[in-house]
This record gives structure tokens, sequence and C-alpha cells, in this order.
């Protein structure tokens, strides 16, 4: 029997989240699995990645084979270069959380205006030509 490691999708249609299983490679994506060993939740910001090392390394030493996206996983928590020998990789990083808006009022903005639009409206621009025009004529 080979077994693989695999990601197991959960939640809804547009807000997805796995849980890193080792399952039977028969077994479909989402079906029964031997054991959780970890989370991904790749919508949250950061996205939340949760392993449990140590079995890991033991599915691994056993020789559980991980899937594509699982071993991108278990590169950036160190998983697998703990289990190949090589060094560690830099801690992952936590994306510092975002600003609010800056406020109309620190842009500088004032609250007197109208609701107009800024740019002159082209009829006005037409008169205003056509006035400059006659008072040359006239001149």
């Amino acid at each position: 029997m080979a077994v693989k490691i695999k990601l197991k999708r959960l939640g809804k249609i547009r807000a997805p989240h796995y849980r890193i299983v080792v399952a039977d490679s028969r077994t479909r994506r989402d079906g029964r699995a031997i054991e959780e060993i970890g989370l991904y939740h790749p919508v949250q910001n950061p996205s939340r990645i949760e392993v449990d090392s140590e079995r890991a390394q033991y599915w691994l030493g056993v020789g559980a084979q991980p899937t594509e996206p699982v071993l991108a996983i278990l590169k950036l928590t160190g998983d697998w270069q703990k289990h190949k020998g090589e060094p560690a990789p830099p801690p992952l990083l936590v994306a510092e959380p975002k600003a609010a808006r800056p406020l109309f009022d620190a842009l500088g903005g004032d609250d007197d205006s109208k609701g107009e639009a800024i740019t002159q409206k082209k009829k006005a621009e037409k008169k205003d030509e056509a006035a400059a025009e006659s008072a040359s004529t006239e001149a």
C-alpha cells in the first residue's frame, strides 16, 4: 500500500481550508485518512500553516510521499529540510497588519464642496472662447 501525505479540502466554495492528512494513495481527495497531521488555511492573511512536525517526520521516515502542494508547505515549515538533513530555511515572515485607509481630512481635503465636478464643463469653455473672440473683433 502506497501512503501519501496530501491535502483534504474543507470549507465553502470560495473559502477553502485544508487539512494535511496521511492517506492511502488510492483514496479520493476528501476520503478516509489514516491520520491528520496539520492545517492549511490559504484565505487568511497571512496564510495559516500548522504542521505537527514530529508526526510529519515519522511518516516521511517510513516512506510516505508528499504531494506537490504538501511538499511546498513542508519546505516552508522546514520539515522537508529536516527530513533530508539540509539546513533549515529562515523563519516564516508574518505580514504586518494593513493600515486603515487615510482619512479624507488627513489628505488635506475640505468639506466645503457642493458636489460639483472639479473640471469645468465644456459649454462654459465654449462661452468663454466666444466672448474672447467677440472682444478681439470689437477692438
